[in-house]
């Protein structure tokens, strides 16, 4: 763990930047006293910080300290005014909750540094996975214009726009450490699984049970205790975008839950914007995030309005429900229509039968992952509760919710019908909705704790037990809570991530080889040479190892007819005169051969690039640098 030490910087930074500013704005709008309002800081700060690169690439300022500074300012000027006939938040009723919940988030973030650190291997090593070309080729195309937007980003993949939440803030740890690009996604993504999430889902649970201790520490352990999220975002893709939509998602979620509460205009026009402010920022992180939160806040509001009507058995709160169930129909139609992705990126194949795809979901469970016992336990407890007290039925639903989707995407057949309609805009991806299915079995999870916690309460109470064993039982759920993170659904899961993040000889992108030669293009290239390469064998990582740029920065995209020509051309330089005079055009420099190596390990991919591959040096390609039996580097000559 001592070569991390070069990551500290690059972790203490996003860590800060995902609190003050969120700070800032709780603490002008809401006040410092209310511990659940606190944990929004870190989804607030990135939503900040999305919106803010978004904003300077517009008015021409580089992105850094600076615009997020200046965004702040204005949100905390909104904030403020938006206090006035508010008031700030009231305390909980316990004065010691606000260390409980500073206790549990700093023992959970630790924890998951360690996790994750270990899983990575080591901080300069790289996700071995598809589109991790494009998320660290963005970061250091981010870098070099000083632009992290979601324009800038999307030029990476030659797309008019991509989310550029997770970008926004890595790119903030390279510019602000001046680390390597690996090291700095690394430390970054530490902040965002030990920080960010963590804090986010005990937000939740605050919200949904009235900032109880219990609830606190038990979402803090829970947050660690699956292996569907993160973890897998690490290993599937990767979708770092994902990762940081999905952490968001039950900050935004909170707020919804305490918007319902408030009353008056001045009020609910505070809440409303908080609620919009997150819901922005769950979009500018994933497009997918930003449904799974339509879709969760739908079945929460339905689920609380229809207990409260129930209750209330009025009237008016019979409309409400339905007026509710009207609207959230009607949007989520519009959003489901919109959000379609086309056929070419929506073929991924279900896993199983829907029978299995039931019992994955319930216990949180997917991919094979064992279900750990702890965890297994408090959601059959949280069943149980709701079956006995009804008002937890909201929770149950939410729960409900990304079960069903995940067993339409996994068990259904591909041709489905009802598959294509509800699952689509996720790509049809089980990886995607699998990783939902913690975030959703957190809260009920919680409350199975909660209600262990208060029937031993009263057993205790009835037999009159003296303090210390009341103590001794506490101490002792904490540490059963969080075993969790040393489960088999946590174990298999991260030792997945830590292959994924390996270089070994047959590695997806980089060999131990190529990653070697990589590290020394600074040294036997110009700063600003250009160098082709077949990207589907991860030459286009000399843009973000090497600071190199390359012809193609990622996998798709749309190369010039030129370059197509060179692709398939370039190794008959001797004998056709037209690829000397292609090269000159466009300006190129050097080859990097890393062989035919796939990517995606699709034996096809390599025919398209069959003219910078496997390359024989000759007077115009000269070989000038190798490494192993594979990886070389020509300087093309003589053009």
């Amino acid at each position: 763990m001592g070569d991390w030490i070069s990551a500290v910087p690059s972790y203490l930074v996003v860590v800060l930047v995902l609190i003050l500013p969120g700070a800032a704005v709780v603490a002008a709008g809401w006040g410092v006293r209310n511990p659940q309002r606190l944990l929004l800081a870190p989804a607030i700060s990135a939503t900040l910080a999305a919106a803010a690169a978004t904003i300077a690439h517009f008015v021409g300022l580089r992105w850094g300290l600076l615009p997020l500074a200046l965004f702040t300012l204005v949100v905390v000027g909104i904030a403020l005014l938006l206090r006035r006939g508010n008031g700030a938040d009231p305390a909980p009723a316990g004065r010691r909750t606000l260390v409980t919940v500073v206790l549990s988030l700093a023992a959970t973030a630790a924890v998951t540094t360690v996790m994750f650190a270990r899983a990575f291997g080591s901080p300069d090593n790289i996700a071995q996975r598809f589109d991790n070309i494009v998320h660290l080729n963005a970061i250091a195309l981010a870098v070099q214009n000083g632009d992290a937007s979601g324009f800038q980003i999307g030029a990476t993949s030659d797309i008019g726009f991509y989310p550029n939440g997770w970008h926004a803030l890595t790119t903030l740890a390279v510019e602000l450490t001046g680390a390597s690009v690996p090291v700095a996604v690394n430390g970054a993504n530490l902040a965002f699984v030990s920080v960010l999430w963590p804090a986010s889902i005990m937000a939740l649970v605050g919200a949904l049970f009235a900032q109880r201790r219990t609830a606190y520490v038990t979402a803090a352990a829970l947050s660690a205790g699956f292996g569907a999220f993160p973890a897998l975002f690490f290993n599937w893709g990767v979708l770092y975008p994902n990762l940081i939509g999905y952490a968001m998602v039950p900050a935004a979620l909170s707020t919804v839950v305490t918007a319902l509460d408030d009353r008056g205009p001045r009020a609910l026009t505070r809440a409303l914007l908080l609620v919009a402010l997150l819901a922005g920022g769950v979009f500018l992180g994933h497009p997918n995030a930003f449904l799974s939160l339509l879709a969760f806040s739908a079945a929460l509001v339905i689920g609380i309005l229809a207990i409260r009507a129930f209750d209330a058995r009025t009237r008016s709160s019979v409309i409400g429900v339905a007026v509710a169930v009207v609207g959230f129909g009607a949007v989520m139609a519009v959003v489901w229509a919109v959000f379609r992705t086309g056929a070419e990126h929506s073929r991924w194949e279900p896993w199983q039968n829907l029978a299995q795809a039931a019992g994955e979901g319930l216990f949180a469970s997917p991919r094979g992952f064992s279900p750990t016992i702890v965890v297994v336990a408090l959601l059959v407890a949280g069943f149980i509760a709701v079956a006995r007290r009804p008002r937890g039925l909201p929770v149950l639903a939410v729960f409900a919710v990304a079960v069903a989707l995940f067993m339409v995407v996994s068990g259904l057949r591909i041709d489905s019908p009802v598959r294509q309609l509800l699952t689509n805009p996720w790509y049809n991806d089980s990886n995607r909705l699998a990783a939902l299915l913690p975030l959703a079995a957190i809260p009920v999870a919680t409350l199975g704790a909660l209600a262990i916690v208060d029937t031993a309460r009263r057993w205790a109470t009835r037999r009159s037990l003296p303090r210390w064993t009341r103590v001794t039982a506490a101490v002792v759920a904490v540490v059963a809570v969080f075993s969790v993170v040393v489960g088999p659904n946590v174990r298999i899961a991260l030792a997945q991530v830590h292959e994924a993040y390996a270089y070994t000889d047959d590695a997806l992108i980089l060999s131990d080889d190529e990653h070697a030669l990589l590290e020394r293009l600074d040294d036997e290239t110009p700063a600003d040479a250009l160098i082709i390469g077949s990207p589907r064998t991860g030459t286009s990582l000399a843009l973000a190892l090497a600071d190199r740029e390359v012809t193609q920065r990622h996998v798709f995209g749309s190369p010039s007819p030129e370059l197509l020509f060179l692709n398939t051309h370039l190794r008959d330089i001797e004998t056709d005169p037209a690829v000397c005079s292609t090269v000159d055009e466009l300006g190129i420099d050097y080859v990097l051969d890393f062989g035919r190596r796939d990517v995606i390990d699709d034996p096809n991919g390599a025919v398209p690039y069959d003219g910078i591959q496997d390359l024989t040096p000759s007077s115009h390609l000269v070989l000038i640098d190798s490494q192993g039996p594979e990886a070389r580097l020509f300087r093309i000559e003589g053009c």
